[in-house]
């Protein structure tokens, strides 16, 4: 099983929120250009659209930042060049929404006012419409929030599983390893024996063969005697 903070992983992790964010960067780009050829409400609804979508853009930031950390450091400084790069690509994107943002004018259209009291009506409410955007990123946040704390989850589960099954296995192994030292420690034994009854064996013959030449000796030394 592979280890989930495994360098490859990590890289593998960081190109594929690269890519994505390439992605997101092109969709915003394109609802930048859009908001500058509009007005009033269809405006301030693209606009709301664009701040969602750098919200996820700084996300995959973050997730880039985190796992550049488990790049293998012989290419980590190219990472690191590129993470710059996107950083400040993400925001000058900022910049520029918060200009249009900025443009009252632009925004409200034909009733832009200098009455102060008007403008002041105009934007409190563009606060109000903020804050209830802003509620809706953050709902949809933690939707996502949840999501992966329930992937994680399941990734847990599954860890613990194979954890679990390569523990059964190593105690398997040992078992086995323990049995062929039992048999190991019998051949031994048996080898041990072998080899004593041999040498008992070889001394019987040296004797008998000695015994048997003395004899011989002996009767030559009887005849000439």
């Amino acid at each position: 099983m592979s280890n989930p903070l495994d360098t490859d992983a990590g890289s593998e992790l960081f190109a594929s929120y690269e890519a994505e964010l390439k992605l997101v960067q092109a969709d915003l780009n394109q609802k930048l250009d859009q908001i500058s050829e509009l007005s009033g409400e269809p405006r301030k609804s693209a606009i709301r659209l664009a701040e969602r979508t750098l919200d996820e853009a700084n996300e995959l930031l973050g997730q880039m930042r985190i796992e550049k950390q488990n790049i293998p450091s012989a290419t980590r400084s190219k990472a690191n060049q590129r993470f710059r790069n996107y950083e400040s690509d993400v925001d000058a994107q900022k910049r520029k929404l918060k200009s249009m943002s900025d443009d009252r004018k632009a925004l409200f259209g034909n009733r832009y006012s200098d009455n102060p009291d008007h403008d002041q009506q105009l934007e409190q409410r563009q606060q109000l419409l903020s804050g209830t955007d802003r509620l809706d990123r953050s709902s949809q946040r933690l939707r996502d929030s949840q999501r992966i704390a329930n992937e994680t989850e399941g990734i847990g589960r599954d860890t613990l599983a194979d954890l679990q099954l390569q523990r059964e296995t190593i105690q398997h192994t040992r078992m086995n390893m323990l049995e062929s030292e039992g048999y190991v420690d019998r051949s031994v034994k048996t080898l041990r024996g072998m080899a004593r009854r041999m040498a008992t064996n070889r001394i019987i013959t040296v004797a008998i063969i000695t015994v048997l030449v003395l004899l011989i000796f002996a009767v030559i030394y009887s005849k000439f005697h």
